[in-house]
């Protein structure tokens, strides 16, 4: 009877534990009956009928992330480079995770990786590295539109590493040496062009600077000049008119007359005295005295008349 009656107690449990399902927070449960989908059980307690009902399928419905392994990818510049990334998924809807695919995870790794590759192919060995956003933005929507019919949604995908050959990155390194010093030379050059043109402006303002003083010497010799020219002038004139008034008193013209053939007997004998050829006889140099006899004579014929 004991044994019967465990017997029972068991049976019932049993039953007990195929009538009830109990679904945690983080899963779906897909149900089947009979071999046929019914339904897709949410986190909480659910009845089945024991022995047509069966749970088929359990799904995780937080965010997974999957390890896409390292590949081999050619650039479009036909650089080999290895790349690795990690592509993060959600199921959606547990009936076509379960009915629309085999395994999501791994036909989406596949799927990450061969788009991966693709979405490389186009790019250039430095728009890898520069591009890594856009790439990343790319493969998800790629992945997403083709994982579509299998219930998940793919949420993101990060680029994690990119590794380029051996040889490849001793290419890199003599570029990036090459480049730097491309660099030094240009900022040397400027440099050296920075100074050329300073000290030519520095050369430039010279020449300037002596030009404006030569133009302001000359200006100042021209005024002088000109000072000097005014004040002759105005002394000329004075004497000029001194000697227009002498002239209108009595006697004046005879002392005008005086003074003009005075200045000519020594302009003449100055010219006789530093003549090397002498023309007329040089008592003829004293001709003072005879132009007064003859001026004495000439006033004694006027006054004999």
């Amino acid at each position: 009877m004991l044994a019967i009656f465990t017997f029972i107690i068991l049976g019932l449990l049993f039953v007990a534990l195929k009538l009830v399902l109990i679904v945690p927070m983080r899963e779906v449960c897909v149900v089947e009956r009979l071999g046929k989908f019914r339904a897709v059980m949410k986190p909480g307690l659910h009845l089945l009928i024991p022995f047509f009902d069966r749970v088929a399928y359990r799904h995780e419905v937080r965010e997974q992330v999957l390890d896409i392994p390292a590949q081999s990818c050619i650039s479009r510049d036909n650089v080999q480079i290895e790349v690795d990334g990690l592509v993060y998924i959600q199921v959606m809807d547990g009936a076509k995770a379960s009915y629309g695919i085999e395994d999501y995870r791994r036909a989406s790794v596949n799927l990450a990786q061969t788009t991966m590759r693709s979405e490389i192919g186009k790019l250039k060995l430095g728009q890898t590295f520069s591009e890594r956003d856009t790439l990343n933005e790319t493969i998800v929507r790629e992945i997403d539109k083709a994982s579509d019919p299998w219930g998940i949604k793919v949420l993101r995908y990060e680029v994690r590493n990119i590794t380029p050959s051996i040889n490849v990155i001793h290419t890199l390194e003599k570029q990036m040496e090459a480049e730097r010093q491309k660099r030094a030379e240009i900022t040397l050059a400027e440099a050296e062009k920075e100074s050329t043109i300073n000290l030519s402006e520095g050369h430039r303002q010279e020449a300037i600077n002596l030009s404006e003083g030569d133009k302001q010497r000359q200006i100042n010799e021209a005024q002088g000049r000109a000072r000097e020219i005014t004040i002759l002038a105005d002394a000329t004139a004075a004497g000029i008119n001194m000697i227009a008034e002498a002239a209108t008193k009595p006697s004046g013209e005879k002392a005008i007359q005086l003074r003009l053939l005075s200045q000519f007997i020594q302009q003449v004998g100055g010219i006789l005295k530093t003549a090397d050829v002498s023309v007329l006889p040089i008592e003829l140099a004293k001709l003072e005295g005879f132009f007064e006899g003859m001026d004495k004579v000439t006033q004694t014929v006027q006054g004999g008349k």
